[in-house]
């Protein structure tokens, strides 16, 4: 998909059907890769065949379909793992983030962590950090105020918000994160969730039964 001046690639992974999302300026060939929650090569294989290189890969969260495609897609390409600070107990542990349960364990060290409010940059993209407790205590968003477009992990979905019911999560929080901190962006902000189709805000301050 291409939005005002970013192309956004995004790629179902995992056996929860999460999305993974491939972002770069239509001028650049530098990327950043939200959310790779498996098929870590196969995802490296698109990014090379599109001749990009990745500056950094952003989780939302630590969760194991968000995370167990990381190890193997640094591996393929360099990149530095960016991740809440708040998020790093949780990222660590293989039985929190539930990989434990599938199987297949994993546990992720982030080489950048970021704080609340934070605004860095990757692909010479502005990527402002929006902490979002609730999914998880480390959940968060990452907002492109100049591109209106935002990616809220399991924050925010079409219509409906993440679950609240494995470690960490907090209902209370999650509805007061959605309420003061996403849904208050510009109606206009295109909002690319960690499962389902793309929504915007002004579609979710209407419809959303959480609003």
């Amino acid at each position: 998909m291409e939005i005002n001046g970013l192309n956004i690639d995004s790629v179902i992974v995992s056996n929860v059907g999460t999305n993974c999302y491939i972002v770069h300026k239509k001028d650049s060939k530098s990327c950043f890769v939200v959310d790779p929650g498996d098929d870590g090569e196969q995802i490296a294989a698109r990014i090379k065949k599109q001749g990009l290189t990745i500056d950094h890969i952003l989780l939302t969260h630590g969760h194991f379909d968000h995370i167990q495609g990381v190890r193997d897609l640094k591996n393929c390409m360099r990149a530095r793992i960016c991740a809440l600070d708040v998020e790093k107990e949780l990222l660590g542990d293989a039985k929190m983030n539930i990989s434990a349960m599938t199987g297949r364990p994993e546990e992720i060290e982030a080489d950048l962590w970021l704080h609340d409010k934070q605004i860095f940059e990757s692909g010479g993209i502005s990527i402002q950090v929006i902490h979002t407790p609730g999914h998880t205590r480390g959940s968060c968003c990452y907002y492109l105020e100049e591109e209106k477009v935002l990616f809220s992990g399991d924050t925010l979905f079409m219509e409906s918000v993440g679950r609240t019911d494995f470690p960490t999560g907090n209902e209370r929080e999650l509805l007061e994160s959605l309420r003061e901190k996403v849904l208050v962006l510009p109606s206009e902000t295109k909002v690319f969730s960690g499962h389902g189709p793309v929504t915007d805000i002004g579609y979710e301050q209407a419809n959303n039964p959480y609003a």
